[in-house]
């Protein structure tokens, strides 16, 4: 059973539409309108999300380059950042799914959080406008961005990190191709971790290539 009191605590606002919190927090599991409306609020809140964090880093970090105002986005919008403050919010008790027997192990997929977290978003600014989704947002990533105070890890090292934390060892690099003339080559290469299934990055040095194939594994990752 769906319980929002502790959810509704730590949103702060006042809703005059209560619908638009119904619907943020109906999953399509339950059928319905309202469940249609959720994957729509869920599309506009990653964008309200994207502006008010992409803004607030522009703000903040105002020596940091371009690539490095990207990692300090990435880190604070991926699914599993978006998840633990979707808990820490209680998201995982308010949401309304259908009758499914595996509604508790539902509850707690990141996909599944992340997802409700940004219909809630744009709940709120469909309901208020920017002003109270900024509120929102600001307070709830607050902690993300001030344990975020140095530059974030580059993909390849993320990687290596992710991979020593769960004990599977080092990531492993594989040179598929090289081409190209002496001056300017191009690499294809792969990145693996324990054996798993190998993803592919591509670029005008090995480092490059590397940098890319771990990118895209972390997101493959992300998304299993």
């Amino acid at each position: 059973m769906a319980d929002r009191t502790r959810l509704l605590t730590k949103i702060r606002h006042d809703f005059t539409d209560k619908s638009l919190l119904n619907s943020a927090l109906s999953h399509p599991s339950t059928a319905g309108e309202q469940s249609r409306n959720y994957e729509r609020m869920e599309f506009l809140g990653d964008r309200v999300l994207g502006l008010v964090v992409s803004h607030w880093l522009y703000e903040k970090y105002g020596e940091d380059a371009e690539g490095t105002l990207n990692r300090r986005f990435t880190g604070l919008v991926n699914r599993w950042a978006l998840a633990d403050i979707a808990r820490s919010l209680g998201v995982d008790e308010a949401v309304h799914l259908g009758d499914d027997e595996n509604g508790d192990q539902l509850r707690q997929q990141p996909a599944l959080l992340a997802n409700t977290l940004e219909a809630i978003i744009a709940a709120l600014y469909l309901d208020g406008g920017l002003e109270p989704a900024r509120s929102f947002i600001h307070e709830h990533w607050e902690r993300l961005l001030t344990e975020d105070l140095k530059p974030p890890k580059d993909p390849k090292t993320a990687l290596q990190e992710w991979a020593q934390g769960r004990g599977l060892g080092l990531p492993e690099y594989t040179v598929v191709e090289r081409s190209g003339p002496s001056h300017a080559p191009f690499f294809r290469m792969t990145v693996s971790v324990a054996g798993g299934e190998p993803t592919e990055g591509s670029g005008p040095s090995k480092r490059a290539a590397q940098m890319q194939a771990a990118s895209e594994l972390l997101k493959r990752l992300e998304n299993s």
